[in-house]
């Protein structure tokens, strides 16, 4: 069975924003986000098979669908992208612009374990269900970018 036209529009209010946000996070170019964006609800309205269970499995599936377009797209073209200068960071104006540009700057495999768990609010358990990973290597990716971030922030600027 293939979701409707009705059904994705739906879908589409409710999580582009987040969808963009990831494809940016991993891009970092308004282009190219914008067509990860596209592919993934294209994935989604040629999505055969059950309903979701939840508005939170459809959330998962937008993110993990995402995730992996970048993944592929960053891989095919990582020597095009531009510099962290360059960025047109699509965010709220009152985010410090230091601090996001050290998650942005962040490795690929810490970047959106940071995403999900600060901005989406998941748990760790969730998160790793998501990425089909141990909730032990969400953990340590989240304790290894909080140290990267430390180094680049200071030390100061985190509370305990």
């Amino acid at each position: 069975m293939q979701r409707t036209n009705e059904e994705v529009l739906a879908a589409y209010d409710r999580h582009a924003d987040m969808v963009y946000r990831i494809a940016y996070a991993f891009l970092k170019n308004k282009a190219d986000a914008e067509d990860a964006v596209q592919n993934t609800f294209m994935r989604l309205l040629a999505k055969r098979g059950t309903p979701f269970e939840s508005a939170e499995h459809e959330k998962a599936f937008l993110i993990v669908t995402v995730s992996n377009l970048c993944r592929n797209e960053w891989r095919r073209y990582r020597g095009r992208l531009t510099s962290l200068q360059d960025w047109e960071l699509p965010v709220q104006a009152s985010a410090p612009s230091d601090v996001l540009q050290a998650v942005l700057s962040l490795p690929e495999r810490y970047k959106l374990a940071v995403y999900l768990y600060y901005y989406e609010g998941y748990r760790t358990d969730e998160i790793a269900q998501m990425l089909h990973k141990p909730a032990s290597t969400i953990r340590n990716h989240l304790s290894e970018a909080r140290q990267l971030l430390k180094a680049r922030l200071g030390e100061d600027f985190f509370t305990d």
